[in-house]
């Protein structure tokens, strides 16, 4: 080849031979030159000329570069082609260092090559370089010149030459000058910028290059082209097709966002159609751009409109491929490829397609492989996209990709090669890596992905997705070309091509080789594998024009729940039926929904978690469905809406749970619960963990499951708080099993060689250590990875190959594989069979600043979820950690820290406190026992000192549960003592036996059975229960106190107690609360139905309350008293009995027997005392004279005999002189129905006495005993103690009753008598408290609902105890002074306390025994800690030398002067071994009075009261200043307080939240080749050769190019206020609540108005926009928001009725989705008075779902009825809530804000 010429067109170009043909581009030139393409090349062939470079501009696709090969072929010119990405720097285009023997010398790379040989440069990709890359070539491209950094230079021809005539070539060489050839030239390639994603060009280098636009071929062109392709395929479908492709690449199509059509790859398409006629359009057209994965609503309705336009959709009609039927291998010349026969419908197609080296596999016939209709049609579409090119399977996680993939090499006898992808990987390392040989030179190292293209083996590559846009474009000449440049010159070619080549320069493989140039093998092929991309997010949007031009595209269908049960039947054969069935209708329902919530679900439930859930089922059959759900979605850490969608949907499955056993190792087996497992024998014994683990039940459960997983081969993730014991858990668990483990902790900074391989130089040779994980992976050890959340996902991911398929490459180019797939290659590490992983992370979302581990890789692991232990074993767990701590103490701590954690789980406070916290708090004080519990506790609480909002929450959280922090020793607040009066003998009375029959009555008596009606089924209704401890910053009586729910016109009759529960009854309606112990809910039941209004016919029922005893505990009886009373002293021995007033019968109802004995008596009835089982003492009326009746113990037998009744006579006392003491008969209060022991008596008679005895209250004394009644008949002595005045006796107003007192008794006697206390409690009201004595002149006495007047016998003391008032008053308060004539009723609990229920449903607990008291208050001491206000002293012990002697007392020093040390003197206050305070070997301690006692710790911490003064006024003034600059006066800012105050805590959490979320956000990156910062690990080569840019360091990441910009979320909140909201707010104060909703949006979302874009708008009967605030216009201060909340309260009062919920709603969602914004959110606050307004729910449900690009949420304010809950069952999950206390609305819509604005901000 000797000169000539080629002419394009009229211009022609000198031929001159090549230096190196093999460079030189063979066989790219087009069978028919289209007319553009020439017109191209001619234009290149005039730049070429004029010695230009230039840049081929245009759309995405191989197009540019084939028409630049096509040149160079043309012009017989050598080429240097580099794929520019950002990874490549400056050393990849010049020079680079490479060490041979030892010393580091250049090489020179592909521009300097390119300008010294005269070749010609390709630069493919300028806009994928980094900005300050290229600027290196401008001086090269404008004046051919160039310094390179070995020192030569490199100059232009002509100067050069110039300078020859002067100089001699020999002078030039050594001033290190190189001339640069006048052929070489720059094409360069890329796309366009601001369409594309990528660099926009840097000014001076764009204007050194000439560009032409290089477009799709026009359309005839692109026409030709097709018929030659696809002969056999119809013309006009050619064109439709063709026509389709250009219509979305115009430019209207590029407006509606929709990425261009591959048009280079129709002629793939046709060659398919070609051999496939039958074959719809429609999906070969979704093949090749896969609009239904990839653009959102409008996108796919505007595709399916052009197909329909130019007639292609046809799926319906055409049949796809429905199996492959054979595979053939093929013999001979055509070996290495296979026949294939598909079946469509009922013919078969058979084609050629190239296969791989192993022989291939039936497809019938492949174990772990189940065949469904679904695969085997991917399958065989995948065959025929293998024909012609590389494809891309896109599907969900966990949805099998990795199968097929896998299952068509089979069918092929491909080799494998995964490749895992990850985010930050860079071009080197999918194509080669440097590595050093042993002598320490440097050389190059294939990747897989290479050495896999020369073999011919099939790729993976795992997770296409993830990776970079720029990395991939690397590959896009592999894909298109088969052409590859490598970075040691190394250049592979297709092989046709290299066999061309070959032949025409006559060389043999060596020769090539020996010139770097090798065949990529015909067999090659790419299968990647991805998820779909996120339609409409800006980040997750990988499906870029580039990547689609690169593949055919496929997408995994979801299985239909047929099919899914056939696989998951045959790969978990013995799984229960109706448990796959359960499971899959839940997963098939979470997938239908379009709710993005509840999508994130079903993507947890993917086919792969299914048949781990199945396979763990068929194991172990009697574990519930539910379980293994919320395991696999990790319920209990999902966000509060997600949850509650879970919920909903589980509802179908039923769930129980069951306890477990601890576990225990016997004979070498480990058994935990009912799993059992032989005992490891490791040979590393120092591996296996031990540590301090105390068993509960609950962590036993979590082993348990953990060993369950465990045993079926699962790797484990842990997920929880912090705090919770993961790591014990995990510890322990391999302790019992005894597995050595190897621990890796991930952090910020762990890269993908972290993980794997640390390098490290020796003597100049690269050495790479074994991390953890290799170790694990060769010894068969547990590798426990802490934190794995804190790592970058893109780092864990490499972990998903490892633990799916077992292999994973190392950067030293060993592999790990599994041990099935033992060949014998060299650089192998087989994985131990015992190899397993477990990981623990913290659960994702705030306030952990993890990445989200579960949410990248959680299917690939089984899921287990830890918890703080539930409070029982967490009680047993402490109790083991303190064994000596109070068991009370511990109550409260489990208490007070299972409600914080319960607040952090609704989002109240953002730190989850964990049982880690408690446990060091007990472990304190098992080690100090003498410090408070109340300092303890801020050891763990001190870190939220400084935020007040928080304080404030934990203060009220703790003293709830009785933690008294913050209160000092000395504040004990017990009621005042006033002496009682003297004990005076005051009477007789004598019981008249004698035979005397005026004297002595008989009654007959009567049985009768009763009439039992009922069975009635009432509904029980659960509250919870909000227990305060009363004893929190003080010490009173009052021990708890609880609201229990009733309404305001419930009016609270009766209390009563058994054991250690406690019944209240309440009428109008009658209900009835049931309280158990320290349990946390109330039950309640409402009795309306059994008590209507109309039988009594009186309006004011009453109701008593008996519970009942041994065997019928926890049985109540209800009497409704109209005219009847109940006497229920002995109930608790089931039997009861009523009187009429004035009356002249008993009955006694025996309710074991079911029989009621009647008595008939000669007198009137006023009372009846049951003073013993067998007496009881009547009280006659209007003479109020005494009976004693005496019955036999048992009624209605025979030989009873009859009831006699005696009267009794009472005689005072005389005391001489014939005068009498009067005694006046009055009826008694209470008597007691058992008797004092002999101890009390004695002690309150002041004599040692035994005798039978009964107390007796009434209203003049504050005590009566009566001795030796009922049942010594000589006559009783009455001692008494007398009040100054009756009972009753003040007249006045009272507070409550408003008027002056009721006439007649009320009808209860709030009078209880406390034997072991030897107590009489009654509630008595304010008037007949002697409040003088009590409190000092200048106080005033609280407000109080009643005192409680206890009067102590032992003490002889009397206390009046305040109970405070009720929150609410009812407006039946005149009624309630029938029932009480104080504001409380009340009754006995325990031996020494009672119990009162005051008017609005507060029961409160009081303590009244002294021992009681006594006791209480010494533990209250010790939990608040001793402060004794001695100073701490520290004393250094020195051995003085000195031995210490003897003890002895010392000598006693007459004048008493203070000692301090000497050895000598007694009570001195330091010194060695004399008695002494402070000191060594003293035998005690002496006090001999001195003050060593300093100022009390309090007074010292106290600050002055004018420096609290002086901040207080600061304070005011800043305030009122702060008012002036906002013209608003004081009382609005009260009024705007009351709002803002009200919600203070959700604004502070929710903005704690997204200042967090700013800040991940803002997190900095690792920035790659720098020249200076931490050295990178990839790198070190690099540095051993001398480069410098060889670190990385931390910066801001500019946002990746092109990638949109964060647009503001979009909220718009719409409040109502119509006029119910006005008229309903007195009942419930809807619409303050919702004012303070309001409120609080706007307070919190304040200068994040970059983040949030909201606008309010109400809704009412007139109109459905009214605007309250714009978006452009936001509120900045108190005073505007103060008006935003007025605006709402006055239009509420004035508007008309009716109700525009739905068109509001509807309208809010139209205008909020035509905005642009990340995302749009519409939150409706609404009383639920739809129905009202004939709107059904249903409607309103299709309105919330209505657009799918808006969340829409519903808050419906608990309205009449239950018409809320109604409609919320109707609205979809997660979307709708219902607030019946209008308090909840604020954190309704915190919650809304932290689990869906947040979770992706």
């Amino acid at each position: 080849l000797i000169g000539g010429t080629v002419k394009i067109g009229e211009i022609s170009f000198q031929l001159k031979p090549p230096r190196n043909p093999e460079l030189v581009p063979v066989n790219h030139m087009m069978d028919t030159m289209p007319q553009t393409v020439a017109q191209h090349l001619r234009w290149i062939m005039q730049k070429d000329l004029l010695g230009q470079d230039v840049f081929l501009i245009g759309p995405p696709g191989p197009l540019r570069r084939s028409i630049a090969m096509q040149y160079l072929e043309l012009t017989k010119r050598e080429v240097e082609y580099v794929a520019l990405s950002r990874d490549t720097t400056e050393t990849d285009l010049k020079q680079r260092r490479e060490i041979r023997a030892g010393t580091a010398f250049y090489v020179d790379q592909c521009a300097v090559r390119a300008a010294t040989q005269g070749r010609i440069l390709i630069l493919e990709g300028l806009e994928k370089a980094e900005r300050n890359v290229l600027p290196v070539l401008n001086n090269l491209l404008e004046n051919r010149e160039m310094q390179l950094e070995d020192g030569r230079f490199l100059m232009a021809a002509q100067r050069y030459d110039k300078l020859l005539e002067e100089h001699t070539k020999e002078e030039l060489d050594a001033w290190k000058i190189v001339r640069v050839s006048e052929d070489f030239r720059v094409i360069a390639l890329g796309l366009p910028v601001p369409r594309y994603t990528g660099n926009p060009l840097d000014p001076p280098l764009r204007s050194r290059f000439q560009a032409r636009d290089i477009y799709y071929l026009p359309f005839k062109d692109q026409l030709e082209i097709l018929y030659n392709a696809g002969p056999a395929v119809s013309v006009e479908r050619v064109s439709q097709l063709l026509s389709f492709a250009t219509t979305l690449c115009s430019q209207e199509s590029t407006n509606l966002g929709l990425p261009d059509f591959p048009v280079d790859n129709l002629t793939s398409a046709v060659r398919i159609l070609d051999l496939f006629p039958m074959m719809s359009t429609q999906q070969l057209v979704q093949r090749l751009y896969p609009y239904e994965a990839m653009l959102g609503k409008e996108g796919r309705a505007a595709v399916d409109g052009v197909l329909r336009r130019f007639e292609l959709l046809d799926a319906a009609q055409c049949p796809p491929p429905n199996e492959v039927v054979s595979v053939e291998p093929l013999s001979g010349p055509q070996e290495g490829r296979a026949t294939i026969t598909l079946r469509i419908l009922d013919r078969h197609v058979s084609f050629q397609v190239l296969a791989g080296r192993r022989p291939p596999r039936a497809p019938s016939y492949s174990p772990g492989f189940v065949s469904t209709p679904t695969h085997a049609r991917l399958l065989a579409e995948m065959m025929q996209s293998h024909l012609v090119k590389d494809m891309c399977l896109i599907g969900a996680k966990g949805c099998g990709k990795s199968v097929i993939a896998k299952e068509f090499a089979n069918l092929l006898g491909y080799n494998i090669e995964p490749i895992m992808l990850y985010q930050d990987m860079t071009a080197r390392d999918l194509l080669q890596q440097r590595y050093t040989l042993p002598n320490g030179d440097t050389a190059w190292r294939a990747s897989p992905l290479v050495s896999a293209a020369q073999e011919g083996k099939l790729v993976l590559l795992d997770g296409v997705h993830r990776v970079n846009l720029g990395t991939l474009a690397v590959l896009s000449r592999l894909i298109h070309d088969r052409e590859l440049a490598l970075y040691d010159g190394t250049r592979l070619l297709r092989s046709d091509r290299y066999q061309t080549l070959k032949e025409e320069l006559q060389l043999s493989d060596e020769e090539m080789q020996q010139r770097s140039i090798f065949p990529i093998h015909p067999a090659f092929r790419i299968i990647a594998l991805a998820e779909p991309p996120v339609v409409g997010s800006s980040s997750q949007q990988w499906l870029s024009p580039e990547i689609i031009t690169m593949f055919l595209f496929h997408t995994m269908k979801p299985l239909d729940v047929a099919e899914e049960t056939t696989i998951i039947q045959a790969m978990a054969p013995n799984t229960p039926a109706e448990a796959v069935q359960q499971l899959l209708h839940l997963t098939h329902s979470l997938r239908k929904t379009s709710d993005p919530t509840v999508q994130s679900l079903a993507s947890s439930l993917s086919t792969r978690q299914l048949l781990r859930i199945c396979r763990r089922l068929s194991r172990h059959p009697e574990e519930k469905v539910a379980h293994a759900v919320h395991k696999a979605c990790l319920s209990r850490f999902l966000p509060s809406l997600a949850r509650s969608a879970l919920q909903k949907s589980l509802s179908t499955c039923g769930i129980e749970d069951d306890l477990v056993l601890p576990g225990q190792i016997k004979d070498g087996v480990l058994t935990l619960g009912q799993v059992s497992v032989p005992v490891y024998s490791p040979d590393e014994k120092m591996k296996v963990p031990d540590v301090l683990f105390y068993d509960n039940a609950q962590h036993m459960i979590v082993m348990e499951d953990m060993l369950k997983d465990f045993l079926l081969g699962e790797h484990l993730l842990l997920v929880g708080n912090q705090g919770v014991g993961k790591n014990k858990i995990v510890d322990r668990f391999l302790h019992l099993m005894n597995r050595p483990r190897e621990y890796l902790q991930l952090h910020r900074d762990t890269t993908v060689q972290t993980l794997t391989l640390q390098p490290s130089v020796r003597n100049g040779i690269i050495v790479y250590e074994d991390s953890p994980l290799v170790k694990a992976v060769k010894m068969g050890y547990i590798l426990v990875i802490d934190e794995a959340d804190k790592a970058p996902t893109n780092v864990t991911c490499i972990l998903k190959t490892l633990v799916e398929s077992g292999e994973m490459i190392l950067a030293d180019g060993r592999r790990i594989v599994s041990s099935m797939t033992t060949t014998g290659r060299p650089n192998i590490i087989v994985m131990h069979p015992d190899f397993r992983m477990l990981v623990l992370a913290n659960r994702p979302g705030f306030p952990f600043l993890g990445n989200d581990f579960f949410g990248a890789l959680g299917d690939i692991f089984s899921c287990h979820a830890v918890d703080n232990p539930k409070p029982q074993a967490e009680f047993a767990m402490l109790k083991q950690y303190g064994p000596d701590v109070p068991d009370a103490v511990l109550q409260k701590l489990v208490a007070a820290f299972g409600e914080l954690r319960a607040m952090a789980d609704q989002g109240t406070i953002t730190y989850p406190y964990s049982t880690r916290e408690v446990v060091n708090i007990v472990k304190h004080l098992q080690k100090f026992p003498e410090e408070g519990l109340a300092n303890v506790v801020r050891n763990v609480f001190d870190f939220d000192t400084y935020n007040k909002e928080m304080r404030e929450i934990l203060i009220t959280t703790l003293h709830k549960h009785g933690i008294p922090i913050g209160a000092k020793p000395s504040s004990v607040n017990l009621a005042k003592e006033l002496p009682l009066p003297e004990c005076r003998m005051t009477g007789y009375w004598t019981t008249n036996q004698g035979g005397n029959a005026r004297r002595k009555f008989l009654c007959p008596t009567e049985s009768n059975p009763i009439d039992v009606k009922g069975p009635v089924y009432l509904r029980v209704q659960g509250y919870p229960l909000e227990r305060h401890e009363a004893r929190a910053l003080s010490f009173t009586e009052q021990q708890t106190h609880w609201q229990i729910p009733i309404s305001e016109v419930n009016i609270i009759c009766d209390v009563t107690t058994a054991n250690d529960a406690i019944y209240v009854a309440t009428c109008n309606p009658v209900s009835l609360f049931a309280i158990k112990g320290r349990s946390a809910t109330a039950h309640c039941i409402d009795l309306y139905d059994v008590f209507p209004r109309s039988i009594s016919g009186i309006g004011q029922p009453l109701v008593t309350l008996a519970a009942l005893g041994n065997p019928l505990d926890g049985h109540v009886v209800l009497h409704e008293e109209q005219s009847f009373k109940m006497c229920r002293e002995f109930a608790h021995k089931n039997w009861l009995l009523f009187y009429k007033e004035d009356g002249n019968q008993l009955d006694v109802l025996d309710v074991l027997e079911g029989k009621v004995h009647t008595i008939s008596l000669p007198i009137n009835l006023k009372q009846v005392f049951l003073v013993a089982e067998d007496r009881w003492l009547l009280i006659e009326s209007k003479t109020e004279r005494k009976f004693l009746l005496t019955k036999p113990m048992h009624m209605g037998a025979e030989d009873s005999g009859v009831c006699q009744l005696h009267t009794i006579s009472e005689d005072p006392v005389s005391t001489g002189f014939g005068m009498t003491s009067g005694m006046e008969v009055s009826a008694p209060h209470d008597i007691s129905s058992d008797q004092l022991s002999s101890e009390n008596l004695s002690t309150a008679l002041g004599q040692k006495i035994v005798s039978p005895n009964r107390v007796l209250a009434d209203a003049s004394s504050f005590a009566t005993l009566i001795v030796g009644f009922p049942d010594l008949l000589s006559p009783n002595e009455v001692y008494s103690f007398r009040r100054k005045t009756s009972l009753g006796a003040v007249k006045g107003t009272d507070v409550f009753f408003g008027g002056a007192r009721h006439a007649g008794p009320a009808k209860r006697s709030n009078c209880v008598t406390l034997l072991g206390a030897n107590q009489v409690v009654r509630a008595i009201p304010t008037l007949d408290v002697p409040l003088a004595d009590i409190y000092p002149k200048d106080v005033t006495p609280p407000m109080t609902a009643a005192y409680l007047e206890v009067t102590d016998l032992n003490a002889k003391k009397v206390k009046y105890i305040p109970v405070p008032r009720s929150q609410s008053l009812s407006p039946y308060t005149a009624w309630m002074s029938k029932v009480s004539n104080t504001y409380v009723v009340l009754a006995p609990m325990g031996s020494g306390g009672i119990v009162t229920v005051d008017m609005g449903g507060c029961v409160r607990i009081w303590e009244t025994g002294l021992d009681n008291l006594q006791r209480s208050l010494l533990e209250w001491k010790s939990m608040i800690g001793a402060e004794d206000g001695r100073p701490v002293q520290i004393t250094v012990e020195r051995d003085s030398g000195l031995d210490v002697s003897s003890p002895r007392h010392g000598k006693v020093d007459p004048k008493n002067a203070p000692h301090v040390g000497g050895n000598q003197w007694a009570g001195g206050t330091g010194g060695r071994d004399t008695a002494g305070l402070g000191g060594m070997g003293g035998p005690y301690r002496l006090d001999a009075g001195h003050n060593v006692y300093q100022v009390s710790q309090m007074e010292k911490d106290a600050v002055p009261e004018e420096v609290k003064k002086a901040a207080r006024e600061m304070a005011e003034k800043a305030f009122k200043q702060r008012l002036k600059e906002i013209q608003m006066s004081e009382y609005d800012a009260a009024t705007y307080e009351r709002f803002s105050g009200a919600v203070r805590r959700q604004v502070q959490s929710l903005r704690v939240i997204l200042d967090s979320l700013q800040a991940k956000g803002k997190e900095r990156q690792w920035l790659k080749n720098q020249a200076l910062g931490e050295l990178d690990d990839a790198k070190i080569i690099d540095g051993l050769t001398g480069e410098k840019s060889i670190y990385k360091r931390r910066g801001e990441l500019e946002p990746e190019l092109g990638s949109p910009q964060q647009k503001p979320k979009r909220l718009r909140l719409l409040v109502d206020v119509s006029g119910s909201m006005y008229r309903f707010n007195g009942v419930d104060g809807r619409l303050e609540r919702s004012m303070e909703a309001v409120c609080m949006v706007m307070e919190a979302l304040e200068n994040y108005e970059h983040k949030f874009k909201y606008d309010i708008v109400g809704h009412s009967g007139d109109g459905f926009d009214i605007e309250l605030v714009k978006s452009s216009k936001i509120p900045k201060n108190d005073k505007e928001r103060l008006k935003v909340l007025k605006t709402m309260h006055a239009h509420s009062q004035f508007c008309m009725s009716g109700d525009y919920t739905l068109e509001g709603t509807e309208h809010a969602i139209k205008e909020v989705s035509h905005e642009e914004a990340d995302e749009h959110f519409v939150i409706v606050l609404s009383d639920a008075n739809l129905e009202r307004y004939g709107i059904r729910p249903d409607r309103f449900a299709q309105v919330l779902t209505s657009n799918s690009q808006v969340n829409a949420f519903a808050i419906f304010i608990g309205s009449l009825g239950d018409q809320a809950n109604r409609l919320q069952k109707t609205l979809p999950a997660g979307r709708s809530f219902v607030a019946m206390d209008t308090r909840q609305i604020p954190q309704i819509l915190q919650q809304i804000f932290t689990s869906t604005m947040l979770s992706s901000a």
